[in-house]
């Protein structure tokens, strides 16, 4: 009898592990589990999330991946991985470009979209507001206070051209005092997607709606708007890190970010204290660019992953509450209702965006990749992808 106790425990104990296993659904037994390769920029947050790589590893995938910008993504080599996904189209655009050329084209999926916004906080949005260059957006609950605002991109980048300073916009009346220049500060311009296309924005607009049309305009305009982006100092290498930091306020007041990035922050900041964050606001500019991140494919098991982060409603359902805009799987932008429904039923408030602000054009791939290399002082990248030498 006493042989048999250890044994019968051990049996139960190898079932009650069992079960635990399986209803967890960490793996069912005997499933073989297949280890993707990734070279990823900012959407790797998605792939980071515990709930996701559990599902992921319920369909039998675990992701590794090699985390940097964008731009350094389509610059170095990928022959030994799976998957690489830069955080928008003009990254993906001199990756998909290459391979063509090389005879091994990819496979591209684009599960979700996010906006470029600037992500500041309340004494610097109304102090902003003040001075007439932003507006609440509709839709604030009564009682609450506003969590997002419109930003008059043209009245902003003026205030910046003109040397202005949050002291002359009166900052001082909101208990702050900043002597700084009014500005946007992005992480570094010759890696980040979010900076590349934050200075497309700027010249969209300062440039009166006008994009580049060969490699001489493309120099001048990213001349003209030099000072606006590079005199920020030392850009660090992920803009929100900071943001959402306790040092956020006095290292980077106004930051440029991705939506799926603040509203993560507040639906995380809701779960853990019961309330969303007050303190940080986003701002939209009115002339709007939304980022379309490019999952792109280069092996067999590459694909097979797109295709699941694509059309598993699990998945594309924690890519929601994720703070993502999800795309259905006929490539429409499908779930901003929902995302909307999402937030309030845990009392987050949802942006409400106008439907005439201008849609922002970027220049052609080789013409937005010359105005980086000139604003930046970045080394060039992937020119026989942009379509040649480097004009």
């Amino acid at each position: 009898m006493r042989r048999l106790v250890p044994r019968v425990v051990a049996g139960a104990t190898a079932l009650c592990a069992f079960v635990v296993f399986v209803q967890g659904h960490v793996a069912l037994p005997f499933t073989r589990i297949v280890t993707i390769e990734a070279k990823m920029a900012s959407k790797a947050d998605y792939f980071e999330d515990p709930e996701v790589q559990r599902l992921l590893v319920r369909h039998g995938f675990r992701v590794h991946i090699t985390r940097m910008g964008s731009r350094g993504i389509a610059a170095q080599n990928y022959d030994d991985y799976d998957v690489v996904f830069p955080s928008g189209q003009p990254a993906a655009d001199l990756i998909t470009k290459k391979r063509a050329a090389e005879g091994h084209p990819a496979t591209t999926y684009r599960p979700f979209v996010s906006p470029i916004v600037l992500g500041t906080y309340r004494e610097y949005a109304e102090t902003l507001q003040e001075a007439g260059i932003a507006t609440p957006l509709p839709g604030v609950p009564a009682g609450a206070k506003p969590l997002y605002y419109s930003l008059d991109m043209e009245k902003f980048l003026r205030a910046t051209a003109d040397g202005q300073r949050w002291t002359g916009l009166g900052i001082e009346r909101h208990g702050i005092h900043n002597g700084n220049k009014v500005l946007a500060q992005t992480s570094d311009i010759c890696e980040a997607n979010s900076a590349g296309t934050y200075l497309g924005l700027v010249s969209y607009v300062w440039n009166h709606d006008n994009i580049p049309q060969n490699a001489t305009e493309a120099t001048r305009f990213a001349d003209r708007i030099r000072l606006l982006l590079n005199d920020q100092g030392m850009p660090s290498s992920e803009q929100n890190d900071t943001y959402v930091s306790a040092e956020g306020k006095s290292i980077a007041p106004i930051a440029v970010i991705y939506e799926h990035q603040f509203l993560a922050h507040q639906i995380t900041a809701q779960a853990d204290s019961g309330r969303a964050d007050s303190e940080r606001v986003l701002l939209y500019p009115t002339a709007r660019f939304v980022t379309e991140p490019q999952f792109i494919a280069l092996t067999p098991q590459g694909d097979r992953l797109g295709e699941l982060i694509t059309k598993d409603p699990d998945l594309q359902k924690r890519a929601m509450e994720l703070g993502f805009r999800v795309k259905d799987a006929a490539g429409a932008a499908s779930t901003s209702d929902a995302l909307t429904r999402f937030l309030h039923q845990r009392h987050i408030q949802a942006p409400v965006l106008a439907d005439d602000d201008t849609k922002a054009v970027l220049p052609r791939l080789e013409l937005l990749e010359r105005m980086i290399e000139v604003v930046g002082d970045c080394d060039p990248v992937a020119q026989s992808a942009a379509g040649g030498e480097a004009p």
